[in-house]
């Protein structure tokens, strides 16, 4: 169903820049609300300014967060923001020096702010820029760009009203809360009143909103719920995500046919993607000849001078078939990427000194022709 894919694929749907969408989604919304409210235990904002699925995840995971953000520091000065605009009425006009001095009076107990550094206006160029995309704000006069050379272009801004519905709202007070743990924790206290239906959207949340769902013990609730219900979670799944749910001893996956899929995918044409997947097919195979021998959860643990030395080999194999960029990259630096990539779908996770294979790693796995190593040698 075009709109429960769309209410999940996006932070909201905004009917100024995209009415034909906000119209086509607004018009199913009655056929799926009963899907979010029951199964994903999800709230509907639903007024004519924007369609939005209130998305809280079963776990907090690292790839989680707002993509054009790379420091803490931009989270900061984001909810600083957020603050700054709620004492805003719908519409109304304000200047950037204003919310400038604003904000350093909001974080002067959180950090320290110092405009004359390049990398906080940066931070909050990224901020604003952010802003402007979501339409929490409009440029009247002026431009974010300029922030990052000088504080001191004046900007004419516009309150558009859309931030009151950027941050959850949730039925209890985080006003202690210090880390994404008490987020959970909460959780948790919540569901011994209602077990059964907390579970029952946690295992949602998990299939839909994240790549896997893993457990560790055959006694573990949310594998037994998923094994028992299977038909009827399958019928959910292909009726309202056009999906098929793959289970395994360990984990279970969403698998999506290529015209159906949406949001971010893996894999996509693109280098890195492809770079993973020959490498799965390498750690698959280790696993399977024994050389890296799986645990009882189905994961492998190997060191991180295990893993490197198969990333290298990987390239010294195939780098004929990579493009530039990865085939000359700096070696720390193309192991860093391949880590963050594979950590970003649960396919691996680093715990001291081992890296943990889960998996999703063994699941999607590519190959190059079967005439690859001969064109090479001909091209020798």
């Amino acid at each position: 169903m075009e709109a429960v894919k769309a209410l999940i694929e996006n932070c909201w749907i905004d009917k100024k820049k995209d009415k034909e969408l906000y119209t086509k989604v607004r018009r199913e919304l009655p056929k799926c609300q009963k899907f979010f409210r029951e199964q994903l235990g999800w709230t509907i904002i639903n007024n004519e300014q924007i369609l939005k699925a209130e998305k809280i995840p079963a776990h907090a995971e690292s790839y989680m967060g707002i993509t054009d953000f790379t420091e803490s520091r931009d989270y900061c000065l984001f909810c600083a923001v957020l603050a700054f605009l709620e004492d805003k009425e719908e519409q109304e006009q304000f200047l950037l020096s204003e919310m400038v001095d604003m904000l350093e009076l909001q974080l002067k107990d959180v950090l320290e702010v110092d405009w004359t550094s390049f990398t906080q206006r940066k931070s909050l160029v990224r901020v604003l820029q952010f802003c402007e995309n979501m339409r929490l704000i409009e440029a009247y006069e002026g431009s974010s760009d300029n922030i990052g050379s000088s504080i001191r272009q004046e900007i004419l801004y516009e309150n558009t009203g859309l931030s009151r519905y950027m941050a959850v709202n949730f039925a209890y007070s985080i006003a202690d809360f210090r880390s994404w743990e008490d987020f959970e924790r909460q959780q948790i206290e919540e569901s011994e009143t209602d077990r059964g239906h907390y579970r029952i959207n946690r295992v949602y949340r998990q299939i839909t909103a994240a790549p896997a769902l893993y457990w560790s013990h055959a006694d573990d609730s949310d594998s037994i719920y998923l094994k028992n219900q299977r038909q009827w979670i399958q019928r959910n799944i292909s009726e309202y995500l056009s999906g098929q749910l793959h289970i395994h001893k360990n984990a279970a996956f969403l698998v999506m046919d290529e015209e159906e899929c949406f949001g971010e995918r893996h894999p996509r044409e693109a280098m890195l993607p492809e770079i993973v997947m020959i490498l799965c097919r390498l750690i698959r195979e280790k696993a399977e000849t024994g050389i890296w021998k799986k645990r009882q959860d189905e994961c492998i643990a190997v060191s991180h001078k295990e893993f490197q030395a198969e990333l290298y080999n990987c390239r010294a194999r195939y780098k004929q078939a990579w493009s530039k960029e990865y085939r000359e990259m700096e070696d720390t630096k193309l192991l860093v990427t391949v880590i963050s990539y594979m950590k970003s779908w649960m396919m691996i996770a680093e715990c001291n000194e081992e890296i943990v294979i889960y998996p999703a790693a063994g699941k999607i796995i590519g190959n190059y022709p079967a005439d690859f190593q001969i064109k090479e040698k001909t091209d020798e």
